[in-house]
């Protein structure tokens, strides 16, 4: 297992030999995983009124966990004062996977946005369970209004490109492009500009051309992820396969076509119970995360 550190990798080789389907995990992640490396993050969000206190699952009900057939999460820890992720105002932006943390907190991120299940937005309401949301422009665009509640609860979006490439194969026109045209259209509709990027597939995370083509376009970092939910069960990138305090885990918007049946929230459902069994709470990514 690579050794946890605070240092950025930004020129290495790109991160994806092959690609899978985007409702899966990369399988250079979930098979030759980047070294462990940490970046700084953003500022948190200001959460709107409609926001019970932000991402404080231990607010909700015991009998909201019961009615999705859940057991309670840990109370997260408060919001460091400290930010352990740090990110520059300037130069080569940070790529990273994981917060460097002694708490036992992980992050959930929510990838592209193709299923748009009012349940799930009645189940993010109920736990008040924080997760950070990185939307794909041509994926949201016929319903941009589904994701406002949502952010709504505190829940901040981020930019996962244009039309869902692999950004790798494009020039560095079309890269900029996919990062740009995405920003610009998720600014207008969200009303904040997306602080971080994910790559489609991760691919290209650590190349010096996406790295540019982000730099340009407004976001601050590059995050990956070291766990990704499918459907009853995460994909681990430690041989152990335990999580480890401030990992960074990857889902996506599906539904029963991609999930065999099964819907959001209960794929949503068997992630937190896979998060309680091991007993971390979740905590909001950029409330751990400072722009420089």
């Amino acid at each position: 297992m690579p050794k946890r550190s605070l240092s950025c990798v930004l020129g290495a080789a790109a991160l994806l030999a092959t690609l899978t389907a985007c409702g899966s995990t990369p399988r250079s992640a979930a098979q030759a995983p980047p070294a462990r490396t940490t970046a700084p993050a953003s500022g948190a969000p200001a959460t709107t009124a409609a926001a019970a206190p932000a991402g404080d699952q231990a607010a909700a009900p015991a009998a909201a966990w019961a009615k999705w057939g859940l057991k309670p999460l840990p109370a997260a820890p408060a919001a460091p004062a400290d930010k352990p992720v740090k990110l520059p105002a300037t130069g080569p932006v940070p790529v990273f996977s994981e917060v460097p943390t002694t708490d036992k907190v992980v992050f959930i991120t929510i990838d592209d946005g193709a299923e748009k299940d009012p349940k799930f937005v009645e189940m993010a309401t109920d736990l008040k369970v924080p997760f950070s949301m990185f939307l794909t422009r041509d994926i949201v665009r016929s319903d941009y209004g589904y994701f406002k509640p949502l952010q709504a609860l505190g829940n901040r979006i981020h930019n996962h490109s244009t039309g869902h490439p692999a950004m790798s194969g494009l020039t560095a026109d079309r890269q900029k492009a996919e990062v740009c045209d995405a920003q610009s259209a998720l600014t207008e509709q969200y009303g904040t500009a997306p602080l971080l990027f994910r790559p489609p597939y991760g691919d290209g995370a650590h190349s010096p051309g996406l790295n540019s083509a982000v730099r340009q376009c407004g976001p601050r970092a590059v995050v990956l992820w070291r766990e990704s939910m499918q459907i009853h069960d995460m994909q681990y990138q430690s041989a152990d396969k335990k999580l480890r305090p401030g990992d960074i885990i990857l889902a996506h918007f599906r539904g029963p076509k991609d999930l065999k049946g099964e819907t959001m929230t209960k794929m949503f459902g068997e992630l937190l119970a896979r998060i309680q069994e091991q007993g971390f709470s979740v905590g909001r990514l950029e409330d751990y995360i400072a722009a420089g």
